[in-house]
Parts: C-alpha cells; structure tokens; sequence
C-alpha cells in the first residue's frame, strides 16, 4: 500500500510541472537550480556510498578508490580507465589489509 501510495505522489509530482507551466520555459533561476540538482545528487550519493556504513562514518579502500579515481578525473582519463583504476585500488587495498 505504502509503494502505491509513493508511486501516485510521484506521478502527481511530475505531471504538476507540465500543467502549471503549460508549455512555458521555466524562469532563469528555475532553470540555474534544475542544473544543479543532478551534480549535487550524484555526489551524495557517492559520497554516502564511499564513507557510510550502516549509520557510522568510514575510511576504507573505498575512500582510497574514490581518491584515485578523483586524480584520474582531473588527469583527463577516459572514464573506463577510471573505474577500472579505483577498482584495483580497492580491490589491492581490501586484498592487503584482509
């Protein structure tokens, strides 16, 4: 019931924009905020991912991998070769503490 309760609430959320705006483009700083939200999501979520364990902050391989793929980012690497990097990393980090 709950999961159907959820699942109105967010066709209803999505068609509102489409009806109140009725074709219009959507106000300059609208549109500043609606850019901004998929970057800042993105790096909650990483970020949660990376440092969170149940309810406890936590450095571990992940950190390391995550750190590893910032450098390869910054460097220009192609973003398979990121992954790839901050998976080895990892993985060599977690082989070598175990």
């Amino acid at each position: 019931m709950i999961v159907l309760a959820v699942a109105l609430g967010t066709i209803v959320i999505k068609a509102s924009g489409p009806v109140v705006l009725g074709g219009r483009p959507l106000p300059p700083r609208v549109q500043g905020v609606v850019a901004l939200l998929a970057p800042a999501l993105l790096a909650a979520l990483v970020a949660t991912t990376a440092f969170g364990s149940g309810q406890q902050l936590v450095i571990d391989a992940r950190a390391a991998g995550l750190a590893v793929a910032a450098v390869a980012i910054t460097l220009r690497a192609p973003v398979l070769l990121v992954v790839v990097l901050a998976a080895a990393v990892a993985a060599v980090i977690r082989l070598v503490g175990a």
